[in-house]
């Protein structure tokens, strides 16, 4: 059993499209809203009122690309994504260059590019702490200065532009 009250290979993240926590098995990637078998509601509760109040928190905004090999390959945009991952690089390079000449914004591009569903908040995925992302993802996002794009990352989710 872990400080947060879980069993073990389970961990809470937090839902962007619905901005809720939810439970994640890491081994066996179930992800469901109501909390696993065997959890300490009382460990729970203060866990999750000590990172809610988590000072390191930090907001990022991201353009995702996905591809077949992605967890999920499928998105708002297009029901089956058929994509190789060095496509979606390519796609991503090409809208890096786009944001990087100041031609268009990410925030901006990815509302009609991004196959994440916070497109509809310009990519925003709100603030976050550690332990609540991807761990490539939060690795970079937190190496970032505010307002500085990333390179492309690299995630099971598919390959990201970040901006803090």
């Amino acid at each position: 059993m872990s400080d947060s009250g879980l069993p073990p290979l389970w961990e809470v993240r937090h839902s962007n499209s619905k901005n809720l926590p939810y439970f994640f098995n890491t081994d066996s990637k179930e992800s469901r809203w109501d909390a696993p078998e065997g959890v300490d509601l009382d460990k729970l509760k203060t866990y999750m009122n000590d990172t809610a109040r988590n000072p390191g928190k930090i907001r990022a905004a991201h353009l995702l690309i996905k591809h077949r090999g992605s967890r999920r390959p499928s998105s708002w945009k297009e029901q089956n994504i058929t994509r190789s991952k060095e496509e979606a690089i390519q796609i991503l390079k090409g809208h890096e260059q786009r944001i990087r000449s100041g031609e268009v914004s990410l925030g901006d591009l990815a509302t009609t590019e991004s196959d994440c569903s916070s497109a509809k908040k310009h990519g925003d995925l709100g603030f976050f702490g550690k332990d609540q992302m991807q761990k490539e993802f939060e690795e970079v996002a937190f190496s970032l200065e505010p307002g500085q794009i990333s390179n492309v990352v690299e995630t099971a989710s598919g390959v990201h532009l970040i901006q803090r």
